[in-house]
């Protein structure tokens, strides 16, 4: 299939090549545009480099396992909506898989109507273009684009400074731990010191100032951060 510029894009990590070959076809005659990988370190190096719409990756592969590169991909700030493929049908597997990070979930043998159903669903999400701006006060940030604005000025943000600043937007005057912070956006994993939190909330409050935001980022002592109206 050519790649046509509307194409979906989508990266399949499937060790077993017949299977592999198989849902590539199903996918290509559904008008997406695939790229498919046969381990771990393959899917992950793709993941990393690639600009794609979603990813089915299976469990068990060689070299690193889907869960591993489910968990480094959302540990580097990689939203691609991920549906898990597996042979596993354990409670606990698809548990793991979805505090991991992942979407969704399909055990093999699967129904192929199934699949594409749960692809247009992962996709649609990431893609509503209903949801692409949200609003607080004079404050808009733009998720296709990671733009903070305000009537006065704006700021492109960086992977983390957008993660972060997108839940305070979606969750206003709630406060939310530092823990939270690095649970969802740097990992529990990552190795990084509790501190990087502060470091950013810092750089948030500076855009916030420099535009003029009748909005504010307070800190509670020993509880939390929460975005709060400019007294």
């Amino acid at each position: 299939m050519k790649k046509g510029k509307t194409a979906v894009r989508l990266l399949l990590a499937e060790d077993e090549k017949s299977l592999s070959r198989a849902v590539s076809t199903i996918l290509e005659k559904n008008h997406y545009s695939v790229d498919a990988v046969y381990n771990g370190n393959d899917a992950l190096e793709h993941l990393k480099n690639g600009d794609y719409d979603g990813a089915i990756l299976d469990i068990m592969m060689p070299g690193r396992d889907g869960i591993s590169v489910l968990k480094e991909v959302r540990s580097a700030g990689n939203l691609v909506p991920i549906l898990m493929l597996t042979a596993k049908a354990e409670v606990d597997d698809k548990v793991l898989g979805l505090d991991s990070g992942a979407n969704d979930y399909l055990t093999k043998p699967f129904n192929t109507k199934e699949l594409l159903a749960r692809i247009r669903a992962m996709t649609r999400t990431q893609a509503a273009p209903v949801d692409s701006q949200i609003r607080s006060g004079n404050i808009t940030l733009d998720r296709a684009t990671y733009e903070l604005s305000s009537p006065t000025g704006h700021f492109r943000l960086a992977n983390k400074e957008f993660q972060m600043m997108e839940l305070l937007m979606t969750n206003p005057h709630h406060q939310i731990s530092a823990e939270r912070f690095m649970e969802k956006i740097w990992g529990t994993d990552s190795g990084e010191e509790i501190n990087v939190v502060w470091v950013y909330i810092s750089y948030l409050k500076k855009k916030l100032d420099a535009l003029h935001a009748n909005i504010q980022i307070e800190a509670s002592q020993s509880v939390g951060y929460s975005l709060e109206d400019l007294e």
